[in-house]
């Protein structure tokens, strides 16, 4: 069985899709390896960031991005949050952010079994 991805919310999935176009051509990329061979594609391309976080690195001539995700039950990958990135360090507000939403799904997604 394959893996699904799945969006936290529209207005993450069209934060994504207004990517520059060498950026989201890399997402939509990876987005396909993971769908094929689960959330884990190894560096360079996805880092675990600790506590059931991941993020995907994106990297093209137009910056650096990076997409947060978290594995859900039934083979299921949440996109929960993207982000520009202009520093070396992720910027501690956007992990706090992903790390949020992410313990909103897993506490709905555990009420739901």
């Amino acid at each position: 069985m394959n893996w699904t991805i799945t969006y936290y919310s529209e207005s993450v999935q069209a934060d994504i899709l207004a990517l520059p176009p060498g950026l989201l051509a890399r997402y939509l990329r990876y987005a396909d390896r993971m769908e094929i061979y689960g959330p884990d594609l190894g560096m360079p391309h996805t880092r675990a960031m600790g506590e059931g976080l991941f993020e995907l690195r994106l990297k093209a001539t137009e910056g650096i991005a990076r997409v947060l995700y978290c594995t859900m039950i039934g083979k299921r990958i949440m996109i929960l949050h993207q982000f520009t990135k202009k520093t070396k360090k992720t910027p501690l507000k956007e992990l706090a952010l992903a790390r949020r939403r992410m313990k909103e799904v897993k506490d709905a997604d555990t009420q739901k079994t």
